[in-house]
């Protein structure tokens, strides 16, 4: 899932100042289940903003509702009109929901309410941990199911480094080395022996290199006669 954090207060409420007619916008999957974007968290930064606004003397208004998903067409579509009666639209979506409005209707103002950090998932109530960066060239075939890329400070492909002391990355005390990881993986699987395999210098272009990346499924495209 993408993991986000919401922004300071005064920084939003910066955003927000030169407009009279404001919109709080939830975004109820991702950034919902990881309590920073979804109705709850939607409804807290609108009460926050009032209040802001209302002691610097601000005057006009600061409307809040939620939709499915702001990443798609569909459920931008069915709230289209009521979006376009506000200002600014202060999204509280990962990245991609706040580009995909405004992509989307480009006569739309909106700024982003959350930072998006990274793609993981919950290791405990309130705590979320990266697990992927997106590199669009996946080798947790090779290490058992623990990436050296998002997990290894190093991003090492033949790891470890010289570093780990008693399992653990030099980078912090609580941060469990990679390498060690896969190594007790491999292991348990009887499979040691693949450590001794040179993997050479990943492929960098199956990442952010050369501009945004584009996914295309021809099985699944629609035909619109265009």
């Amino acid at each position: 899932m993408i993991i986000a954090e919401r922004k300071p207060l005064e920084e939003i409420a910066a955003m927000a100042a030169p407009y009279k007619k404001v919109c709080v916008l939830g975004c109820n999957t991702c950034v919902g289940i990881c309590m920073a974007g979804g109705e709850k968290e939607a409804r807290e930064t609108a009460s926050l903003l009032r209040i802001h606004r209302k002691k610097e003397n601000l005057k006009g208004e600061v409307d809040v509702f939620s939709i499915e998903r702001q990443c798609e067409f569909e459920f931008i579509d069915e709230v289209l009109e009521r979006l376009k009666g506000y200002d600014l639209i202060v999204s509280l979506a990962c990245g991609v929901g706040v580009q995909t409005i405004v992509e989307h209707v480009q006569s739309l103002r909106v700024v982003p309410g959350l930072n998006t950090t990274s793609m993981g998932y919950p290791t405990e109530q309130g705590v979320w941990s990266e697990r992927c960066l997106g590199c669009g060239d996946c080798v947790l075939h090779l290490t058992m199911g623990v990436c050296p890329i998002t997990r290894c400070a190093k991003t090492l492909l033949n790891g470890p480094c010289g570093g780990s002391a008693e399992g653990l990355c030099e980078v912090g005390e609580d941060i469990p080395c990679a390498w060690q990881l896969i190594h007790d993986r491999l292991s348990s699987f009887s499979r040691l022996g693949d450590l001794s395999e040179i993997q050479p210098p990943k492929d960098w272009s199956t990442s952010h290199h050369g501009g945004p990346r584009t996914t295309v499924r021809e099985d699944v495209r629609i035909d619109r006669g265009e």
